[in-house]
């Protein structure tokens, strides 16, 4: 049995942000992918040390590359101000990786930029059906509990039942102008409000579901990595980039390309994946796991880590070898 190796510390450029990365390599005595390769993208609020690192290593253990990233303005990446969630940003850092396993000197050999795919979870799930919308290196696109942004922020909430709102939308749109106005300034910059309850004693009984879930997620062991670079914090005048922007609109351009969607049954956000599903073109699949929230799919892999390797595993093998790599 392969064990998991320890990822390398890389570094690469996305718009003006520097994005810090962990390549993980493929796990001695791992199947040979022929070089096949991974982009894992984490969720909103999220950092690479938390579900993108499970993910990760549970790639790299069946013999494929993968590059768990921090977003541009969270974790380790640069950019100011701290925590912003700009949609744009997160689809190009997305491309960025891509260009990195593409084109990274030390990657020569190893990487064949041919097998290159995404996968995205949660908001990441909308960010990288974006990016492998427009990207054709993206040779393969995998999602967990997707979800898109700019649908949330326009429609107040994330519920199936919830539609655009001229509330939701001015609502956001003051929130951020206030926000700017208070803080012309990014480095000045006030703490913003954090967007999860963490302490799960605080969290009221009633409480929404879906904050309830993030509590015992975020508040828990289960979502502590990163050193508390993960805090939940998201400026408002991040509101004001995701009012128009929409991850699925144009989902059907990732075909012929493969596209996987994995949502949980009783997760809040399964809607998103069966609208996106619905919306591609073949070949796709939404695959549902029963029992399972939006959160236990972060770090529960019983049934999305072997649905992943396949997945991978077979649309990799349907693409053009264009690397020799050593014996």
């Amino acid at each position: 049995m392969s064990s998991s190796p320890t990822p390398t510390k890389v570094g690469f450029p996305s718009f003006g942000c520097q994005i810090s990365g962990e390549l993980y390599s493929p796990a001695a005595g791992s199947p040979d992918r022929k070089g096949a390769a991974v982009v894992v993208s984490h969720p909103m609020t999220g950092v690479k040390e938390q579900t993108a690192a499970d993910y990760a290593r549970a790639l790299s253990k069946a013999g494929f590359y993968a590059l768990a990233f921090d977003a541009g303005y969270q974790g380790e990446s640069t950019g100011q101000p701290r925590g912003l969630e700009d949609p744009h940003q997160r689809v190009e850092d997305n491309k960025a990786a891509v260009t990195y396993l593409a084109t990274a000197a030390d990657l020569k050999g190893k990487v064949d930029p041919e097998r290159i795919g995404m996968l995205g979870i949660c908001a990441s799930g909308g960010y990288t059906s974006y990016a492998a919308q427009s990207d054709l290196r993206v040779k393969a696109l995998a999602t967990v509990s997707a979800a898109c942004v700019g649908r949330m922020t326009r429609n107040g909430g994330l519920y199936e039942a919830n539609a655009e709102s001229a509330e939701a939308i001015a609502g956001a749109l003051a929130a951020a102008a206030q926000w700017r106005n208070q803080n012309p300034s990014p480095s000045g910059a006030q703490q913003p409000p954090a967007m999860f309850e963490t302490d799960l004693a605080k969290v009221p009984a009633g409480a929404d579901s879906f904050f309830k879930d993030a509590a015992q997620y975020y508040g828990t062991e289960r979502g502590r990595g990163g050193d508390g670079r993960s805090d939940q914090r998201v400026p408002p005048s991040s509101y004001d980039l995701m009012i128009s922007y929409d991850s699925f609109n144009l989902q059907h351009l990732i075909a012929p390309r493969p596209l996987l969607m994995i949502a949980g049954a009783e997760a809040q956000t399964h809607h998103y994946s069966k609208a996106a599903v619905a919306a591609a073109r073949e070949p796709k699949e939404l695959f549902t796991v029963p029992g399972k929230n939006h959160f236990d799919l972060y770090d529960d892999l019983t049934a999305t880590g072997p649905k992943l390797v396949d997945f991978f595993g077979q649309a990799f093998d349907q693409v053009r070898h264009s690397v020799v790599l050593p014996k």
